[in-house]
């Protein structure tokens, strides 16, 4: 059983002992928690009651989770507004068209269905930032709980968001929706039998795009390991050369990350669909005349999005990892697109959050305009392959240690430390970042190059020297 407590919320697997996994106990906790902390973050004028709205994915524990924070919120005096089985951006969006004082989302995004976990929204439908996760969790562990009286209790009501939010994707300037409806394109949808199995297809339906649905069914048994990645997406690859459609949409079970498959059943991989969504929207800045556009992703993701972004004139900036740190960097510079490279696209015109409803909006949108194949998108953009490895320390003291030592080795280079140490070999086009793990006692490495031998090997040479400094 496992039970990971963080700034952006708590996490764990269903069942168990206090404390190991994520258990009745611990949810009410961490409710109250975030209630106490939502009184002192927000002072209510004139004594109103507080309103904060619920959503959830379709996971298996989602209805016993949901059960206990609603309670939990009706027993400290709050308002609860229901979204029922809800994706994440449109419980984000639903905290800002109810007016209301915060959310919760109950979802363990791309966990496998043994998890859930709840992500805590501000009045914004932003996550909290680190000193205010910090503090619910100081709460949660301090167990000095006060509920409200018999005739303070909140109130719950239920309202479905989903129209609401596809209304306002659709309303967008940048989504064509004549220019989609006008290519006729044919969708294969993989919706992990979660909520993307809802709000999907009714988005593909109003865009006029004929869809093909695999694990739309909101049963949260998952069909496959729910990440979506390569080796988890064969059934919609050969769905989609079996059908012979455009192209396959993939999401995750909170429908927050996006990934296409090319019409030839290949990956148009992860890292690219933020990519192709940044060129359609700075190609159109381009046209209208609009200059110095800058765009933002984490400091883990492909160097492509810095090159689309400066071929159109504008300028790239990188952020910590964590979607709420590339919001706060994409506030600072006014992005006008920025996300991750694991399919999370945010767009401030709609909201601060990853949003797969926009990011397939905007996708299509791009291709109904070049008029070309899934497959000649993708080789239009500037080409790089990601290796993902790791080291495992049995001294998390050694880790400091060896993100220093990197920094004194590659001096030279460009580096970055604001979040473990990324180093930036401009000239051949590579890079590595090595980040700490805020759970176990690893270092993760991602590195980049123009091809997958180039990045492996960068990893290795790294890794090389990590393994020194382990071995004294």
């Amino acid at each position: 059983m496992t039970l990971i407590k963080s700034i952006s919320g708590i996490r764990g697997t269903i069942g168990g002992p206090v404390g190991e996994g994520l258990t009745p106990v611990d949810i009410v906790k961490f409710t109250y928690a975030y209630c106490a902390k939502l009184r002192e973050r927000k002072p209510s004028p004139n004594g109103e009651r507080y309103k904060v709205v619920v959503g959830k994915d379709a996971r298996l524990s989602g209805a016993m989770v949901e059960q206990l924070v609603c309670g939990t919120l009706i027993s400290c005096g709050v308002d609860v507004i229901k979204c029922g089985f809800a994706s994440t951006p449109t419980t984000e969006m639903a905290v800002v068209f109810a007016n209301a004082d915060g959310g919760i989302i109950i979802t363990a995004s791309h966990n496998p269905r043994q998890w859930n976990a709840l992500k805590l929204l501000n009045e914004k439908g932003e996550f909290l930032n680190a000193a205010e996760g910090q503090a619910i969790l100081d709460c949660a562990a301090a167990e000095d709980f006060n509920f409200a009286e018999v005739d303070e209790l909140g109130t719950i009501s239920e309202h479905d968001f989903t129209d609401e939010h596809l209304d306002a994707v659709l309303a967008l300037d940048a989504v064509d929706t004549e220019a989609i409806r006008n290519a006729h394109f044919k969708v294969v949808l993989d919706a992990i039998n979660s909520v993307g199995g809802i709000i999907m297809p009714k988005l593909l339906e109003r865009l006029g795009v004929e869809c093909i649905g695999l694990n739309c069914e909101p049963s949260g048994d998952f069909a496959h390991n729910p990440e979506p990645l390569p080796k988890n997406l064969e059934e919609l690859s050969d769905t989609v050369v079996r059908e012979g459609a455009d192209l396959g949409i993939s999401v995750d079970p909170d429908v927050d990350r996006l990934a296409f498959i090319c019409e030839d059943g290949k990956p148009f991989v992860e890292e690219y669909t933020l990519v192709s969504v940044a060129d359609y929207l700075l190609e159109r800045a381009e046209i209208e005349g609009k200059k110095g556009m800058t765009t933002v992703s984490n400091l883990s993701s492909t160097r492509a999005l810095r090159d689309v972004t400066e071929k159109h004139g504008g300028k790239y900036f990188a952020a910590a990892v964590g979607e709420v740190n590339v919001t706060t960097k994409m506030r600072e510079v006014n992005a006008l697109i920025g996300g991750e490279g694991n399919g999370g696209v945010i767009y401030p015109s709609l909201h601060s959050g990853r949003d797969a409803m926009v990011g397939v909006a905007l996708f299509l949108s791009n291709l109904a305009h070049k008029k070309v194949k899934v497959t000649e998108l993708k080789a239009g953009y500037p080409q790089y392959h990601i290796a993902k490895n790791k080291i495992e320390l049995a001294d998390k003291a050694l880790i400091d240690k060896i993100l220093e030592a990197m920094k004194k080795e590659f001096a030279a280079e460009r580096i970055n430390d604001i979040d473990g140490v990324k180093i930036d070999f401009e000239n051949e086009r590579q890079w590595v970042h090595l980040r700490k793990s805020n759970t176990e006692p690893i270092i993760r490495i991602y590195s980049e190059a123009p091809d997958e031998a180039a990045a492996q090997a960068l990893a290795e040479r790294v890794i090389a020297i990590a393994n020194k400094i382990i071995e004294g």
